[in-house]
């Protein structure tokens, strides 16, 4: 093995926080990466990482070796992408982490047109809202909906996430209109969580903020489950729009307290600042951008 691929192990190693996860990313046995780790610290002359059963821990020679590691893959990396033939097939593993209900609903005829048009790449998809941390996991990309003014990664927008409260016209009829944010303590809230609690963040057009605490009726951390409660008359959902889309066009939902729903969100392609963009990625997320744009299909009834 040549000293660039030694390089690129070690990296993996070190980024992936085990040998053992490192070989699940590679495809690799872990013998393989192990004796190349081996073979690279012998070439050098000095111990790099300390290894345990479970974890991997960068020696002070290791940690200089890493960050001029990092530098030179990004420097190839960088050059490999400004050289390439832009009308060049894209080829090899591209992973991706997206939210579940964004992924399914608006993600995969996307992922469809540009696998189309890209036939000798691979995908391999992890739908979860959940964050996963993306250098452990071998993770090239990922599908964020939030704010990202503070994050240790780098992200590019994608586009606009517009956030709507909504009901059934039968809840609505039954027990009324809500008008300002404190109504919605005596109504029945279909909460989504998956670990925030059972709050309502709401904000008015000036900028105040709200925070209801709340009794949900059915809480989820499914959006596509929690819609389809809402559209059955169990409660009010704070939802995106991306969503609710299709059921407010039918009638099936009502959008209601416009003035304080939060802040407009946006859709972020993010990966970590220690990794230069691949070419496969930088495609997707242009594709994407194009795809979508500032004012997504839908977003088309509001």
């Amino acid at each position: 093995m040549g000293q660039f691929e030694e390089i690129q192990n070690f990296v993996r190693v070190v980024e992936a926080g085990s040998i053992s996860k490192a070989a699940g990313q590679l495809g690799v046995a872990k013998s393989g990466v192990s004796r190349r780790l081996v073979e690279l610290e012998s070439r050098l002359g000095v111990r790099l990482l300390n290894r345990t059963t479970r974890r991997s821990s960068l020696t002070e020679a290791g940690q200089a070796f890493y960050s001029g590691a990092k530098k030179l893959l990004g420097d190839v990396s960088e050059l490999n992408a400004t050289t390439a033939d832009s009308d060049a097939l894209l080829e090899g593993t591209f992973r991706l982490a997206v939210p579940l209900s964004f992924g399914l609903c608006h993600l995969s005829p996307a992922i469809d047109e540009f696998l189309g048009a890209h036939p000798e790449l691979t995908i391999n998809i992890d739908f979860s809202d959940r964050h996963i941390d993306l250098v452990e996991q071998g993770v090239d990309l990922a599908i964020r909906i939030a704010d990202m003014s503070d994050s240790s990664l780098q992200a590019r927008r994608i586009c606009p996430i517009h956030i709507l409260l909504c009901a059934s016209p039968a809840y609505l009829e039954q027990y009324g209109v809500p008008q300002a944010p404190e109504d919605l303590k005596a109504h029945r809230i279909l909460q989504y969580d998956i670990g925030g609690g059972s709050v309502l963040k709401l904000e008015d057009g000036l900028g105040e903020k709200y925070v209801i605490q709340t009794r949900p009726r059915i809480v989820a951390n499914n959006g596509d489950f929690l819609r389809d409660m809402a559209m059955a008359g169990h409660g009010i959902i704070l939802t995106p729009s991306f969503i609710a889309w299709q059921a407010i066009a039918a009638g099936d939902l009502v959008s209601i307290m416009p003035k304080f729903c939060p802040q407009q969100r946006s859709a972020y392609a993010v990966y970590p600042q220690t990794r230069y963009l691949s070419r496969r990625a930088r495609l997707f997320i242009d594709f994407l951008v194009e795809r979508f744009g500032e004012n997504p299909y839908w977003d088309q009834f509001l």
